[in-house]
């Protein structure tokens, strides 16, 4: 292959390359947070309940059904979010789909308060009235403190991607600027 086609070729491709490292990159950090939160979440019940290793291990259990089926609802949430946001850019391709991405989100999020309901009620079984009480109280705490966290997070993640889009851009254009001169 001569080498201008090689490069122009590079020059496409590396982007995508980038993007998609990129992308892996910020999967794992969600998913290591995920599981810092989690942990946080079971040390802090386990804490707050007066629970035992063996007791502690079963909330643990127990919370892992749920996140497993609050995933993809935060999933949905998440990715009706970021159409709303290009819509609300102006990405005409996301305008005519605004109603039904704000539709989703909200069904989302009452299928989310009922399974934190459920939750509370599977946690809560065997308690007393003053562990319930807890209960309650941490959930409502710690899930304000994730939202508060999440969002911290999400902002880090866009502004890495920012500066990362930013620096390939430039590099594509040192690239070209080679090209073009030497």
């Amino acid at each position: 292959m001569k080498p201008i086609r090689m490069a122009v070729l590079t020059l496409a491709l590396l982007p995508l390359a980038a993007l998609a490292q990129a992308s892996d990159a910020q999967q794992e950090a969600e998913q290591e947070a995920e599981k810092q939160l989690r942990l946080a979440r079971v040390l802090g019940l386990a804490n707050e309940l007066e629970l035992d290793s063996a007791q502690a291990l079963k909330l643990d259990e127990t919370l892992r059904k749920f996140d497993e089926r609050r995933r993809p609802l935060r999933q949905q949430i998440r990715e009706s979010a970021e159409l709303l946001e290009r819509a609300a850019d102006g990405d005409t391709a996301a305008l005519g789909q605004v109603e039904q991405a704000a539709q989703r989100a909200f069904d989302a999020r009452a299928q989310l308060a009922a399974l934190d309901r459920e939750m509370y009620q599977t946690l809560s079984r065997d308690l007393p009235p003053q562990k319930r009480a807890k209960l309650a109280l941490f959930m409502a705490r710690f899930e304000n403190k994730f939202m508060k966290f999440k969002h911290k997070f999400r902002e880090r993640q866009k502004e890495k991607m920012k500066l990362h889009r930013e620096r390939m851009r430039m590099e594509r254009r040192m690239l070209r600027d080679r090209e073009t001169h030497g």
